[in-house]
């Protein structure tokens, strides 16, 4: 692997390592340092991936770091897991904000092909279009999920920034995406213009309000995502303890953010999870939050059920509910107890929507569709399939 981009963690950083307790994380992960380089990645499942890149971001930290973040991370102890993480350091800024892209969508690219999930500390927002190019070579589409007070959809026109790059995603070739979900947003944050445009395009938006009030409603969207981006903003600035740009007194808390990370880290699509817009400017117990997210990811990631594979699916139990003209295929997993729906398609199809064919849902969709209520996740992939 060519991971030449990479510099390594902190010297400094190394030395509080040894002062800390020796079943530590900072004592048990793989740390690219400048004295041992890289560390082998053969039996390698999670590497974290930092990159000081935030120039298009409205909240610019000068000598953007991830000391704090680390050695908050580093001072906690595994779970009970079988996974093993390195720390491959980080990325420096380009010449060009376009050569960290490129920097980032190489090395992403590399691991994903590996196996290994990709976790990036940022950084601006916009390196999400790094993260979501990384997968342009691995002929499939693409599902983003955006934990998020925004859309960030912006005017794909005008040139990228940390609030326009899903424009950019969207209608920028390859075209790879096939959905995007945007978990917590906040209505006041949004133009009407963003919101109808999201409608138009039969992607999915969830209002803070409505994910709170039952967080696990999220897992099926999560369960779905090949990517993960987590903008820091829409936490509650308090619970971050302050130093974000854009504080705003309301967003998740601290709980219902780490729920979401182990979601994201327990789906068996997810392939890489990027935190984004830090700030070098948050206190201990804002650093010590990240960290806690970083956990929580790498928690769910280490109890993966596997069940996105053909000899899982050979087990499900189906179950089919007539409504109007159509039969809804619903299956369920006895292993886990989770939902999915089948999703027609035309023949002659492009091939790459066929492992769309399987949509996550809650056994609550099941349950209103007993009741006649066609599920409207399956009406916009469904209409996405025959576009």
């Amino acid at each position: 692997m060519d991971l030449d981009f990479l510099r390594p963690v902190s010297e400094d950083l190394l030395g509080e390592i040894t002062s800390f307790d020796k079943q530590s994380l900072g004592n048990i992960i793989k740390v690219h340092s400048s004295e041992s380089g890289i560390p082998d990645l053969e039996d390698v499942q999670i590497a974290i991936i930092g990159v000081k890149e935030n120039r298009r971001s409205a909240g610019v930290d000068e000598f953007l770091h991830f000391h704090n973040i680390r050695s908050s991370f580093y001072r906690l102890f595994p779970g009970n897991w079988h996974i093993k993480i390195a720390d491959l350091g980080d990325i420096e800024k380009g010449a060009e904000v376009e050569d960290t892209y490129f920097a980032l969508q190489t090395i992403l690219t590399q691991l994903i092909k590996k196996g290994i999930i990709p976790v990036i500390l940022g950084g601006s927002q916009d390196l999400i279009y790094a993260q979501y190019r990384a997968f342009d070579n691995l002929d499939q589409m693409v599902n983003l999920v955006n934990i998020d007070s925004k859309f960030d959809l912006g005017d794909a026109d005008h040139p990228i920034s940390s609030e326009s790059y899903v424009g950019k995603i969207v209608v920028n070739k390859p075209y790879n995406l096939f959905n995007y979900s945007s978990v917590g947003y906040q209505t006041y944050f949004n133009s009407q213009n963003e919101i109808e445009l999201m409608e138009r395009l039969f992607f999915d938006a969830y209002r803070l309000g409505e994910v709170t009030s039952n967080i696990s409603n999220i897992e099926p969207i999560m369960r779905d995502a090949n990517l993960v981006g987590m903008d820091l903003g829409a936490i509650n600035a308090t619970v971050l303890g302050g130093g974000y740009y854009n504080n705003s007194p309301n967003g998740f808390d601290g709980k219902e953010i780490c729920a979401l990370a182990r979601y994201a880290g327990i789906s068996d699509k997810v392939s890489s999870f990027g935190i984004y817009e830090y700030s070098v400017d948050y206190k201990s117990i804002g650093n010590m939050l990240v960290a806690q997210i970083l956990w929580y990811f790498i928690e769910g990631v280490n109890y993966r059920t596997n069940e996105n594979t053909v000899s899982a699916k050979n087990e499900f139990v189906k179950y089919q509910v007539p409504i109007d003209d159509d039969v809804l295929v619903f299956f369920k997993s006895p292993l886990s107890g989770r939902w999915w729906i089948e999703i027609p398609f035309p023949v002659n199809v492009n091939t790459k929507l066929k492992r769309h064919t399987l949509l996550p849902c809650s056994e609550g969709d099941y349950l209103e569709a007993c009741n006649q209520i066609i599920p409207e996740r399956w009406y916009k992939a469904k209409r996405k399939n025959e576009i």
